[in-house]
């Protein structure tokens, strides 16, 4: 958690590029057939999206133990952070591993290991898929904290 949360922070840190497709999937045009309304647009509200952004990700690494293993107790704030940071960073890893929206991960993963099981792809999807399970795992349990 640790590493996705700081390379959501370098993501947004190290001079955004917005032809880099991650940054325009956490950034998209909010009027597509309109570049000047949208680049209006981006001018007011990019700067505070991009530090909440990063907040939220800075929320995941302060509740982390500073080495090894630990528990993390969430209240319903930094639940809601959490979830907020781990969709951008799903969102961000599906961009860079061509998830979509019909893609059978189960299926994307199985192949992955039939062709190179100690592959970065196979590594990469898996947290993909654990960071869904983290997700869903505090969408669930986001009733009970509050």
């Amino acid at each position: 958690m640790r590493k996705v949360a700081a390379e959501v922070v370098g993501l947004l840190t190290d001079g955004m590029d917005h032809t880099d497709p991650v940054v325009s999937r956490l950034f998209p045009d909010i009027y597509p057939d309109k570049p000047e309304d949208s680049s209006e647009f981006r001018l007011y509200t990019e700067g505070d999206l991009m530090t909440a952004k990063i907040d939220q990700a800075g929320a995941i690494l302060a509740a982390l133990p500073d080495e090894g293993e630990g528990e993390v107790r969430l209240d319903g704030e930094a639940a809601e952070a959490w979830l907020r940071a781990i969709n951008d960073a799903r969102l961000a890893m599906g961009t860079r591993l061509d998830i979509q929206a019909d893609t059978d991960l189960a299926e994307e993963l199985d192949d992955a290991v039939l062709e190179d099981p100690g592959s970065s792809r196979v590594f990469q999807l898996s947290v993909y898929a654990y960071l869904g399970y983290l997700q869903e795992s505090l969408l669930n349990a986001l009733p009970e904290i509050k």
